[in-house]
């Protein structure tokens, strides 16, 4: 490696710092870099990207350590590197410049800027050389050099010219049809690109887009649909059987580059552990399905094991890449396993997994067979062991005693590496999913770890009703983003129902007062991406689609509607209202792209309760078990403690001791009314609808 130093040197961000020995002069997004583009006269080459992208590995290999690209860059750039992670924020506005650009968008991206900062042009990878009708990134250097030494005024007209885009791009589409038609948009949307042979949505590449399966999950019990029920539970199976799922260590890649689940793209990715998570949690709830809890505890194994810091908040992502090899990690020879298992074992592993003597596993670029095999399954163990003359009790023996074998054997590889920053939102999202993890299968070290990373979030990232975004090497740093406060509040909601513990409700409540003073569009309505006291981009970017997750307004209309029940306050519930009429025009125009804020929306139009009743009820316990134990979208349970005086207990109106018989009744409040009180938790469920 090169002992050349650029200016990375310092920087926190491992995406960061994997480039600070190139030769390329790179700065971190900062003003330094930006007053010597404005004093040099230089356009700048930015690079976005984040520590575990594949393709981002391969253009620093192929370019960003190269001399001569060095030279090119050094003469013509200002090269500015950032953490797609660390900076949403300048992410989302040059993704979007992309878009109107070329249509497109991907990581890593590449974009060349004016000095002051404006997009000009946008690509994604960029070879070396110039192949095939696409530009090398030494041609680009000479080209655009040569263009801006002739006259700046090409460029900056175009510059203006992507600005006016961008402007048109993302103004506020106009509605034409009610909120109430907003479900049925996306669940049409949804059953046309469903893929009914393998599971999941469209065909190449296919993403888990866990939040699509949650809002299927959400219509079935509103409509009694058995096909939406049916697209979930064929998705999550094949997911499970499929080599995007590590059958030997656990949790999911984050994407298939096939139709059928079989060969991922390896690298692991914190935030899809997590919706995945939930997604299987809920449907477990929802059908009883065995291998769907078995899934979400086994997810919530590999986060334990390979993702938990010692303080307890989780780790960003697992790289795809090992030895300078994607997959090599992850991937078997059949003679491997067969040393290791021994040939009765080993054949039986080998046929269960589609282990081939040639291997199944093809490199994804050239098509040339690895001799390595990915492991998936087509036959669950019933039918493959009724198939064998097996009981299904011995073959289930048979692998997890090789899954343990091999797994040892693979901890003596070398690994991946670890992308070792935590994030604030994603740390949110994750407490949310071991909560509700929790409380559909009845495992308290999911709560345990939910307690333990909010515990972290509120040592490490929480001051005050404000929230930093990232920690790394005991430096946290970064104000926090709208999906930072969304995700939190989230997940501290949820961690509330789990434990009736008043600090998580009460730290709910100053965020989300932060996020209405801070975030707030007092003009056109929904949450910002970033704060008023942010960083000035070229736009403020404010995004109601959902990407990869959910996004923060898809979340906050839900937190608010929780919220609305918690404090009794009836108008707290317009402000989802207005961020579901901001971006019902865009749910319209690609209703596919708004799953989430689509199941908030219907959430936000049906009738939800909470549920309160005292920890003294004789049927608390009761109520607490059918109500965790079945899928039930639109009620909350809290059991609110006679002596502890907290927000919920409050609320009652009642001061001081609570009379016996106020102890005694169960309540079903909406955002604007309770119900008549009950008092057997058998009454309570009659009368909000839970089935008998």
């Amino acid at each position: 490696m090169s002992h050349h130093e650029n200016h990375l040197k310092g920087e926190k961000s491992p995406y960061l710092l994997q480039h600070v020995h190139n030769p390329v002069d790179w700065y971190p997004w900062g003003e330094e870099a930006f007053r010597k583009a404005r004093t040099e006269n230089k356009l700048i080459f930015l690079s976005i990207g984040y520590s575990t992208c594949h393709w981002c590995h391969v253009m620093e290999k192929e370019s960003f350590e190269d001399l001569e690209v060095a030279e090119e860059m050094n003469k013509v750039f200002v090269s500015i590197k950032v953490d797609r992670e660390e900076r949403p924020d300048v992410d989302s506005v040059y993704m979007t410049a992309s878009q109107v650009m070329t249509g497109t968008g991907g990581w890593p991206l590449n974009m060349i800027l004016t000095p002051d900062r404006k997009p000009v042009f946008a690509f994604t990878y960029i070879p070396k050389e110039s192949r095939r009708g696409n530009i090398g990134i030494i041609d680009l250097c000479k080209q655009v050099g040569e263009l801006w030494a002739e006259g700046p005024d090409n460029i900056i007209s175009r510059s203006q010219e992507v600005m006016d885009g961008i402007r048109r791009a993302t103004a506020q589409r106009k509605n034409s049809r009610k909120l109430s038609d907003i479900q049925d948009l996306v669940t049409e949307s949804l059953k046309s690109s469903f893929d009914s042979e393998n599971g999941g949505f469209g065909s190449a590449p296919k993403f888990p887009s866990a939040h699509n399966l949650l809002f299927l999950l959400d219509r079935y019990h509103r409509s009694g649909d058995s096909k939406l029920l049916n697209m979930v539970e064929r998705t999550l199976k094949g997911m499970q059987m499929g080599g995007i799922y590590d059958h030997i260590g656990y949790g999911f890649h984050r994407y298939s580059t096939d139709p059928s689940w079989i060969l991922p793209h390896f690298e692991k990715m914190l935030y899809d552990q997590a919706m995945l998570m939930m997604t299987y949690s809920e449907a477990y709830a929802s059908t009883g399905n065995e291998l769907f809890r078995k899934t979400a505890l086994e997810v919530s194994e590999f986060l334990m094991k390979e993702m938990v810091s010692p303080e307890g908040g989780f780790y960003s992502a697992l790289d795809a890449d090992s030895e300078g090899e994607e997959g090599k990690f992850y991937t078997w020879s059949m003679n491997d396993i067969l040393m290791a298992l021994g040939p009765e074992d080993g054949n039986v592993f080998c046929e269960f997994y589609n282990v081939e003597r040639n291997g199944n596993y093809q490199d994804e670029a050239t098509g040339r067979s690895l001799q390595k095999n990915i492991l998936y399954c087509t036959s669950d163990p019933e039918e493959f062991a009724s198939s064998h003359g097996m009981k299904t009790e011995d073959l289930e023996k048979i692998l997890e005693k090789s899954r343990k074998i091999l797994a040892g054997i693979r901890t003596r590889r070398p690994r991946p590496n670890l992308d070792d920053k935590i994030l604030c939102d994603t740390n949110g999202l994750t407490i949310a999913a071991l909560s509700i993890a929790y409380r559909r299968t009845g495992e308290k070290m999911l709560l345990e770890m939910a307690q333990k990373a909010a515990g972290f979030i509120l040592e490490k990232l929480y001051s005050n009703g404000h929230l930093l975004h990232r920690f790394r090497e005991s430096e946290a740093s970064i104000n926090g983003f709208l999906d930072d406060y969304a995700f939190t509040i989230f997940g501290f909601l949820e961690l509330y129902f789990s434990t009736f513990e008043n600090r998580y409700l009460e730290t709910s409540l100053k965020l989300q007062d932060t996020l209405d003073k801070e975030f707030w569009d007092r003009t056109g309505k929904g949450y910002f991406q970033t704060p008023e006291s942010g960083e000035e981009l070229f736009s403020r970017p404010k995004e109601g689609h959902d990407g990869a997750i959910p996004g923060g307004n898809s979340i906050e209309i839900g937190n608010i509607i929780r919220l609305a029940r918690i404090v009794a306050n009836p108008s707290l519930k317009e402000r989802a209202v207005e961020i579901a009429d901001t971006f019902s025009g865009d749910i319209e125009a690609v209703p596919m792209f708004h799953s989430y804020m689509a199941m908030s929306i219907g959430k936000l139009i049906d009738r939800g309760f909470l549920v309160k009743a005292w920890k003294t009820h004789p049927d608390a316990d009761s109520l607490k078990k059918k109500l965790w134990n079945n899928y039930m979208p639109d009620v909350d349970l809290a059991l609110l403690d006679p002596k502890s005086g907290g927000i919920m207990e409050k609320s009652e109106g009642v001061s001081g001791s609570i009379p016996s018989e106020v102890q005694k009744q169960i309540l079903a409040c909406t955002d604007s009314e309770c119900l008549k009180p009950a008092y057997s938790g058998s009454e309570l469920l009659k009368e909000i609808g839970f089935p008998q």
